[in-house]
């Protein structure tokens, strides 16, 4: 399960370009900016980064709950910096907490939990579900 090594304390930082993809584009391309949703899978992939350094094999993690507040507008063509932070560690359920920089401005800042799951449960929990919802003729 988690080594003892993902601690409080622990941080990590990730730079992800502002390119098309992670831009919004409902107010025309003139005013296409880092999209809210883009910085919370940014914000997630980070966390994730992290535990995977402190996991065994056939572990990952999942995020199960993030609260994002997007600060400020970042400019297509430009970058972020994600620092998340380790902030608590209980058992199998990781509460980081995460700023988002550009290069003027901090923009963003987060609070995410995940939990470790180990891979080979995950997948028999989820082609259990698929065989339920195929019986049910949902799928």
């Amino acid at each position: 399960m988690v080594k003892d090594s993902l601690q409080k304390g622990l941080e990590t930082k990730c730079r992800y370009e502002i390119d098309r993809q992670r831009t919004i584009d409902f107010m025309g391309d003139e005013l296409r900016v880092y999209g809210t949703p883009w910085m919370a899978r940014d914000i997630e992939e980070t966390c994730r980064l992290l535990t995977l350094e402190h996991l065994d094999d056939g572990e990952d993690s999942v995020g199960a709950r993030i609260e994002v507040d997007h600060l400020g507008a970042s400019l297509l063509g430009s970058w972020v910096d994600v620092t998340a932070k380790v902030v608590d560690r209980d058992g199998r359920r990781i509460t980081f907490e995460a700023e988002v920089h550009d290069p003027l401005d901090q923009v963003g800042k987060a609070r995410h939990i995940r939990f470790v799951i180990d891979k080979d449960r995950q997948k028999d929990r989820l082609l259990a579900k698929a065989t339920k919802l195929k019986e049910t003729g949902e799928a």
